[in-house]
């Protein structure tokens, strides 16, 4: 009878070091297997005497991955990786594909691991971003006065991009190393400032950032309003603190942002956590330009502009796990289909500010009940040689969980 057990695949961390520097597990791995995938880089790392055969990774490569496991599901399967396969490396991706129970993984030190010895800073005290895949402009969201940061390249043009990034944040002094092919015999340093940066890099390296002095950015929700370019439509400070009290972000949680003004509700949402995702739908499209430039200039490039009108543009989007609604209250369906998206246990948090769309809420609090919340917000201001109290117009805020 034929065995349909699929063979098992083991990812080997290996690093600028080649095979000298692999540990005796990942040599007998290697030397075992009948497959070997990788870089061009990686292949060339092996000795020429295994038998093994050789398959260059394709580009694209995770639409790839599902087949090439599949035609050679009977052999035994190396994968090579750079340093540590669980550190933004292809071992968590191949964990997703095939499953735990197939897949082992020998790590090497992390390239963030050796960057964090040359430079000498504890690692769990340094902030890692990977830049592989994500927009430079990302760093925006970590940078801040005295921090040291260390940042995985995508290529040889990575530093220019970050010094730039730097520069246009205010921290023109920071200081950049670029570590070059940590672990191997072509290991080098390459220091400088931000605002004087000019330096040709190997493309295989690390960047690790003292950022130094610089304009500080508060990392807990309430942005000043002067955060944001805007035409008015903005959510104010102290109603976006408790808006996003009240939405109460989580690690991994999907934000629909429904009439996203200038974004300030979804952006903060996303720089409250790395793994926070939102989406913000707004009709007006200089507003959806306007979100664009609001979320680069404040780290979270990733941020997803849907422009559209609510609730015809709701149709196609992910599941949300949670739901705030700015605008389009009074808009007929719209509550409604928000609250059909919305996942159970969900939350959904809508802020009315006319008479029509507190009415609007307070119909619903009726109906399904949560919370409503009134504030009303008053700011000082020069009265001739004198302060007074100017104050903002009420917002009734209403949460409910589904």
């Amino acid at each position: 009878m034929r065995d349909d057990t699929p063979g098992p695949v083991t990812v080997v961390g290996i690093g600028a070091g080649g095979w000298s520097d692999l540990a005796g597990t990942g040599r007998s791995a290697l030397e075992a297997a009948e497959v070997i995938f990788g870089s061009p880089r990686q292949l060339d790392l092996v000795p020429p005497e295994l038998t093994a055969e050789r398959v260059r990774w394709p580009s694209p490569l995770l639409p790839a991955l599902p087949g090439l496991f599949e035609d050679r599901r009977d052999l035994r399967i190396c994968v090579l990786a750079s340093g540590d396969p669980m550190f933004h490396g292809i071992g968590a991706t191949l964990v997703r594909l095939l499953g735990p129970a197939r897949v082992r993984v020998e790590p090497h030190p992390s390239s963030a691991s050796l960057a964090a010895a040359r430079m000498g800073w504890p690692l769990a005290d340094t902030e890692v971003l990977s830049l592989v895949t994500a927009d430079p402009a990302a760093l925006r969201r970590v940078i801040n006065p005295g921090r040291r940061i260390l940042l995985l390249s995508r290529d040889a043009g990575t530093p220019v991009q970050v010094a730039d990034t730097l520069v246009a944040a205010g921290f023109g002094a920071a200081r950049l190393t670029v570590l070059e092919r940590l672990g191997g015999p072509g290991e080098r340093l390459v220091s400088g400032t931000a605002d004087g940066w000019a330096h040709e890099v190997d493309p295989l390296h690390v960047i690790a950032v003292e950022c130094g002095a610089g304009p500080a950015r508060s990392v807990v929700p309430g942005l000043p309003d002067d955060a944001y370019e805007s035409d008015g439509q903005l959510t104010k400070r102290e109603v976006r603190a408790v808006t996003l009290a009240l939405l109460a972000p989580v690690p991994g949680a999907l934000l629909w942002d429904v009439g996203g003004g200038s974004g300030s509700i979804g952006i903060e949402w996303m720089r409250s956590h790395p793994a926070c995702r939102a989406i913000t739908v707004e009709s007006d499209p200089r507003r959806c330009a306007t979100i664009r430039a609001n979320a680069v200039t404040l780290g979270v490039p990733a941020l997803q502009v849907v422009e559209g009108r609510a609730p015809e543009a709701l149709a196609e989007l992910p599941t949300p796990d949670t739901v705030f609604i700015g605008g389009g209250l009074t808009r007929d369906g719209v509550l409604d289909a928000c609250l059909t998206a919305l996942r159970p246990g969900g939350r959904l948090v809508a802020n009315a500010v006319t008479v029509e769309s507190e009415a609007v809420v307070a119909a619903a609090h009726t109906k399904l009940g949560g919370e409503l919340t009134r504030l009303s917000v008053s700011r000082g201001a020069p009265v001739g040689g004198f302060t007074g109290w100017r104050t903002m117009m009420p917002v009734t805020i209403w949460s409910v969980t589904r």
